[in-house]
């Protein structure tokens, strides 16, 4: 029975280890705090089922708290992503975007991928239990030399950058954040776990979510 709730309590804690981490962020020294009428979400990616998932969970945590989000694949005839865009057609692009009522742009891309490796001991399997400390510790004397195996994964490095897009300032660079991801197994997990920590940031610095 021991056993199980400990089994039970470490699945509990692995489970609700979050996968990403604010690295370093950067906020416009011009800029005390920034609330959006809308905002439109930008994920830049390949996959376009990823990009349509990523989307669509930052939207829907935006609008639970009071801020206007629309995708940028409900916004664009066309995947944003498909072409590369000249300077005259961002500028088109943006005079549509002044034009739907939008005034800001939070931009999320992938800028690098690490491979690591990590070295994890073996753990006695939980279901030997020892009746005495000399016995425990008679088994567990090779502890010190014992080998390790190694895990390997995989750590995204993703940037989001938040632009107002006010009619008298220039696509004006209010806030960039790096955050790290660590591979998952579980997708949906990794884009809740980086959006979680993307949100949290933004309030903490008074921008879109706005603590009043």
């Amino acid at each position: 029975m021991r056993s199980i709730i400990l089994v039970t309590i470490i699945a509990g804690l692995l489970s609700s280890c979050s996968s990403s981490k604010l690295v370093n962020d950067w906020k416009s020294p011009d800029t005390a705090d920034f609330y959006s009428n809308k905002v439109l979400v930008i994920g830049m990616a390949e996959d376009l089922g990823l990009r349509k998932e990523f989307e669509t969970q930052l939207t829907q945590q935006l609008e639970k708290n009071d801020v206007a989000a629309v995708r940028s694949i409900d916004f664009f005839e066309t995947s944003f992503t498909d072409e590369k865009k000249t300077e005259d057609e961002l500028d088109e692009i943006e005079q549509q975007l002044l034009e739907a009522g939008f005034d800001a742009i939070l931009f999320s891309k992938v800028t690098g991928v690490e491979d690591k490796v990590s070295a994890v001991q073996e753990i006695r399997d939980f279901n030997d239990t020892f009746n005495s400390f000399k016995e425990d510790y008679f088994e567990s004397q090779g502890a010190f030399n014992t080998k390790l195996a190694y895990q390997s994964y995989k750590l995204y490095h993703a940037e989001t950058n938040l632009y107002c897009i006010c009619p008298d300032k220039e696509r004006e660079l209010i806030w960039s954040g790096n955050i790290d991801i660590v591979e998952n197994d579980n997708r949906s997990k990794s884009i809740r776990d980086y959006v979680k920590t993307l949100l949290s940031t933004l309030e903490n610095k008074q921008l879109l979510i706005l603590d009043i």
